[in-house]
């Protein structure tokens, strides 16, 4: 957008503001806010306004607690809903130290660094995203159940899809905030669905996709609906992915496309690829962050569990849609949208990175339907999986330094910790399925 200090003081004038919601994410890609009156924009923008980090999931212990927020002049925007307080805008912060350093748990410094390593070697990175999600409605009390209110398919309309309404207003109001929407349509499970909006940088990707969640939430409530981001909602439907597209630009020219190869693909493109392989594993507890994230990622459903590429299909994770040129791109088909967009991109674009520097080659592509396959067939292909639980991938995380720097020692430590917490809480419980399976029967 390219604001400045002046610009968003006469934004603000001109449109009336009485209210700014300061915005930034927690370790773990939960949006928090402070809310300041107009009164107090200046001293924000000047980056004077402090807050307990120590409140903050991941932050910092009590005594170390204030922190300050810089807002993005780039972020500026208007909620376009009704506020009985007044119209309201948001700036999305960066976190610093009292010292006037940048904070090292802030996710949004994370990417910051991946973006400044990528441009150290020449290279701008874009990115796109396809966030599913699911639309419930709520029961008498106004609390959220996982019933829909549809029973609609892919690409369905009205009447069987019966969330078209809700869906238009999240798109309308998408498109007030700055958003350049590309396609909305109903997904394949029942109350499912997708919005597409136009890629970005890396950073603005980010900042778009914790604004769209903030969006399709709010909207949802006004029709009623509950909306969830949660990766697996309903046992034997298909869950909600967000395939991240990717490419990286140097010099004005897109870095993947190579109009000298027979397939349009550069070597660099293919590095990147099979620097994602490489290191799928490690980042896999930061692009699939749930417990429940790994109820999606089973065979099935057309979740991308196979760690293999393609040229072609859909069913490994990695593909290279057909477009070439400067549409040239990878789409990375494992990422869901309860991730901390932040985090997910920092970590795939320095696994891309790293397979650049050291030149790795992925192996041969897999173009035949990896669903298909027998697991003989699969092996015979080389064709790995990816981790089967939270556990699974907290251990393979460990052991990836690109993660572990690309994260940095706080937010690694911060989020390992509360992962290995949210595994061991899982672990340890007693589930409905276990006393259904076994309590009469043992």
């Amino acid at each position: 957008m390219g604001n400045n200090r002046e610009d968003i003081i006469n934004f603000v004038r001109e449109l009336k503001i009485k209210f700014i919601r300061l915005q930034f994410s927690d370790v773990l890609g939960i949006s928090k806010n402070v809310a300041i009156p107009v009164q107090q924009l200046e001293k924000a923008l000047d980056g004077e306004l402090m807050f307990d980090g120590s409140a903050i999931e991941g932050f910092v212990r009590i005594e170390e607690s204030d922190m300050y927020l810089r807002p993005d002049p780039n972020t500026f925007a208007v909620f376009p809903w009704n506020s009985m307080e007044g119209a309201t805008a948001r700036l999305i912060c960066d976190i610093y130290n009292p010292d006037g350093s940048p904070f090292g748990g802030c996710p949004r410094y994370a990417l910051r660094r991946a973006i400044a390593d990528a441009a150290s070697m020449g290279y701008e990175m874009n990115a796109g995203p396809e966030a599913e999600f699911f639309l419930f409605l709520k029961d008498e009390n106004g609390v959220a159940t996982t019933d829909t209110h549809d029973q609609g398919s892919y690409f369905d309309l009205m009447p069987v899809d019966m969330g078209e309404n809700a869906r238009r207003d999240m798109v309308l109001t998408l498109q007030e905030m700055g958003f350049e929407v590309e396609a909305s349509h109903h997904e394949v499970a029942p109350g499912q669905h997708e919005i597409a909006f136009k890629y970005a940088d890396a950073l603005t990707t980010a900042d778009n996709i914790a604004t769209f969640k903030l969006v399709v939430r709010t909207v949802a409530m006004q029709h009623n609906l509950h909306a969830t981001f949660m990766p697996k909602p309903i046992f034997g439907i298909a869950g909600s992915g967000m395939h991240t597209h990717q490419s990286l630009f140097k010099d004005g020219k897109n870095a993947f496309y190579d109009p000298q190869n027979p397939t349009g693909v550069s070597n660099v493109a293919r590095h990147y690829i099979a620097g994602l392989i490489e290191h799928v594993k490690g980042f896999t507890a930061v692009t699939n962050p749930l417990v429940n994230s790994y109820k999606r990622l089973v065979p099935g459903y057309e979740a991308p569990v196979y760690i293999a590429w393609s040229e072609r299909n859909r069913s490994p994770l990695i593909r290279i849609p057909a477009r070439r040129g400067v549409g040239t791109r990878i789409e990375l088909r494992s990422p869901d949208p309860s991730c901390n967009p932040y985090l997910a991109l920092a970590v795939t674009l320095a696994c891309g990175l790293d397979g650049i520097r050291r030149k790795l080659d992925p192996p041969a592509p897999v173009n035949p339907n990896i669903y298909d396959m027998t697991e003989a067939e699969r092996l015979a292909h080389g064709i790995d999986t990816l981790p089967l639980t939270l556990g699974d991938a907290i251990k393979e995380m460990i052991n990836d330094d690109v993660v572990r720097r690309a994260l940095g020692e706080h937010i690694f430590d911060r989020f390992l910790a509360a992962k290995r917490i949210e595994w061991s809480r899982y672990r340890t419980q007693v589930h409905k399925w276990e006393l259904d399976q076994y309590l009469t029967v043992f």
